[in-house]
């Protein structure tokens, strides 16, 4: 027996080195894009997820205290992440998608698909309004729409990332911006102390109390993007316990920053739903400004990355890992004549520059300045499009009131005459 285990050792001990053997050693460059770019651990996934829950949020959790008062604020975070916890925990071993479809039927499932694509475009697009609001306190020579449509094209980038897997990097970078920012807002607010004749009056209306309530829950709501992270995991069955240190992390964020803002400001927030407006102007701001904007990119693309997913198995791409491979295959050849796949390339091309050059620019170029002159002249949400304006009529007044209420001549006007 010991002969035979001896034997065995050896013949395993074999094949693992010619296993070893056959394997490409990788380089220092495989190594550090693996390191910073393939993810999938469990640590991986906490920071996916504790980034992705605290965003912009934490600027406006301290205008929600105003609304919900101190002692309703920290209940509905404790009470809302406690949620959160428990809807990842249900995701993580029902698996709500095979649920929806299998059981439920398709009709079922396309509403559940169409809900969680309308909350993340419209998480996609709040981000995109943060960081114009955000930019807009370091550098105010652009209005919010330019800063807008310049972060929209910047974030739009975002489709080149392939999957979660290949935001670990980023999630861990977008981790350490959050904590920072709230750590500025947390000090900067107890140093800079109480305003004076500061009150604390909420909650003083029902509508104010639940749109508070309803930003917070927004902050621990986004499983839509829990789904994919939790799919990108190596091994998903530990996501449950994931989720949850996620967000008892993400709690001490908010709420010492949300309470400190709202103790030195109070009432004052409630016209204020950005912290940055009340702190005062300081390098270590700018910073917080900067790292914010830099970690809404992030989140932009955890929200639309999903989006990315729906589309492309919507046009049937999810399966294709070769689109020209898959055009030369399913579609009929062009004919000899316009030069076969070639010449077909080529035409397209053409249309591609004249329609960017032609089209595209001086079109575009031509519509906008024609479009800022409507502007100009009949306003951007006018009720009645290129009417004429009308033109004002002036009241006519008796000759005597004409008379009574006419300045006298002048002295100089009457010397020359």
């Amino acid at each position: 027996m010991a002969s035979d285990k001896a034997v065995e050792t050896v013949i395993v001990g074999n094949y693992v080195e010619m296993e070893s053997d056959g394997k490409p050693t990788q380089d220092i460059k495989s190594k550090l894009s693996n390191f910073l770019w393939h993810g999938g651990s469990a640590y991986d996934a906490w920071f996916s997820c504790a980034s992705n829950q605290v965003a912009q949020v934490l600027l406006t959790l301290p205008y929600s205290f105003s609304q919900l008062g101190m002692l309703s604020g920290i209940l509905f975070q404790l009470f809302y992440g406690l949620l959160g916890s428990w809807t990842a925990y249900l995701i993580s071993i029902l698996y709500w998608f095979e649920v929806l479809d299998g059981l439920l039927g398709k009709h079922w499932r396309n509403v559940g698909l169409g809900f969680n694509c309308t909350f993340l475009l419209f998480g996609s697009v709040i981000q995109l309004i943060a960081c114009a609001s955000n930019i807009y306190y370091i550098n105010d020579n652009l209005d919010k729409r330019t800063w807008t449509y310049i972060f929209g094209a910047c974030c739009a980038t975002t489709v080149f990332i392939p999957s979660f897997h290949n935001y670990r990097i980023w999630s861990f970078l977008g981790l350490v911006m959050t904590t920072y920012t709230a750590w500025y807002l947390t000090i900067a607010a107890i140093l800079h102390g109480q305003m004076e004749g500061v009150k604390h009056s909420g909650p003083n209306k029902m509508v104010l109390y639940f749109t508070g309530a309803t930003n917070i829950l927004y902050t621990f709501g986004g499983h839509a993007v829990t789904v994919e992270i939790m799919h990108a995991m190596w091994k998903p069955q530990k996501f449950k316990a994931i989720y949850l240190l996620a967000t008892l992390y993400v709690l001490t964020l908010t709420i010492p920053s949300a309470v400190a803002v709202y103790w030195a400001f109070g009432d004052m927030l409630l016209n204020h739903s950005n912290a940055f407006a009340l702190l005062p102007k300081s390098p270590f701001r700018d910073m917080a400004v900067i790292l914010m904007l830099i970690h809404q990119f992030i989140t932009f693309g955890f929200a639309c990355t999903p989006l990315y997913f729906v589309w492309e198995k919507a046009i049937g791409m999810h399966e294709c890992k070769s689109l020209c491979k898959r055009a030369l295959n399913a579609v009929e050849q062009p004919p000899k004549f316009v030069g076969r796949w070639v010449g077909t390339f080529v035409i397209n091309v053409f249309i591609v520059v004249w329609v960017l050059i032609v089209g595209f620019g001086f079109g575009g170029w031509a519509s906008m300045v024609n479009f800022v002159h409507q502007i100009d002249t009949f306003g951007l949400f006018t009720k009645c499009y290129q009417c004429p304006p009308p033109t004002p009529s002036l009241p006519i007044m008796p000759p005597h009131q004409l008379n009574a209420t006419a300045p006298s001549p002048s002295p100089h006007h009457q010397h020359h005459h």
